[in-house]
């Protein structure tokens, strides 16, 4: 007999890390979720700075954990793997979206910004994809629009939104020809986004990310 496979939706403990503090008063938040095998809290410590009395900075973390070498030591989390992919799509997808709402009950003045670094990026795009969540401004770092992503809900989603790439110049992951292949499909939905590269590898800018909340660039 050939075995079956069935799933169950069980409750679980999700993790996210925050700068700053929730309140009607809050203007904008950020969420930024992190990259492969990294923790949110260390990756939080990068925005450390950007709070401020209208600004709130929170790092979800991806729900699957793993020693990064061997069978003890560092931890880190991951978004998903090839391994049933649609469904751990479905379970980031739900987890954000409840971090957005959780948001909206205590910040209902807020706008989003959202930042995907490296395997993140690929996570907020399906984020905004599958939920079209209300998004300020989008930025990528260190990462692109997955290819197999559904355009028709994220350009609407998009369609009144800053979108930013940035990339470091000496990036390993980073080529000129697959940024000029994402700048093409993205030419061909409509979505326009800002390149900003600087001087640096597969690694946030303190520099950069001031410029962003700031609006100058």
């Amino acid at each position: 007999m050939t075995a079956q496979h069935r799933t169950l939706s069980v409750p679980r403990t999700a993790h996210l890390h925050q700068l700053g503090t929730l309140s009607p008063a809050t203007q904008h938040v950020w969420v930024v979720c992190h990259g492969y095998g990294q923790l949110a809290k260390y990756f939080i410590r990068h925005f450390q700075g950007l709070e401020d009395e209208q600004t709130v900075i929170l790092a979800p973390e991806g729900l699957s954990k793993f020693y990064l070498e061997g069978f003890s030591g560092r931890v880190g989390a991951t978004w998903m793997t090839k391994e049933e992919r649609l469904l751990e799509i479905e379970d980031y997808v739900r987890y954000l979206d409840l971090v957005w709402e959780m948001v909206k009950s205590e910040a209902p003045n807020a706008k989003l910004t959202v930042l995907g670094f490296s395997q993140g990026a690929v996570t907020v795009c399906r984020w905004l994809a599958f939920s079209a969540v209300p998004c300020e401004k989008l930025i990528l770092w260190a990462g692109a629009f997955p290819e197999d992503i559904e355009y028709n809900v994220l350009s609407t989603t998009l369609a009144h939104a800053s979108v930013y790439m940035v990339y470091g110049l000496q990036d390993p992951f980073i080529t000129q020809e697959r940024l000029q292949t994402q700048l093409d499909i993205l030419k061909s939905q409509n979505i326009q986004p800002v390149m900003v590269p600087f001087e640096g590898k597969h690694e946030l800018n303190k520099e950069i990310l001031a410029q962003l909340k700031g609006d100058l660039l």
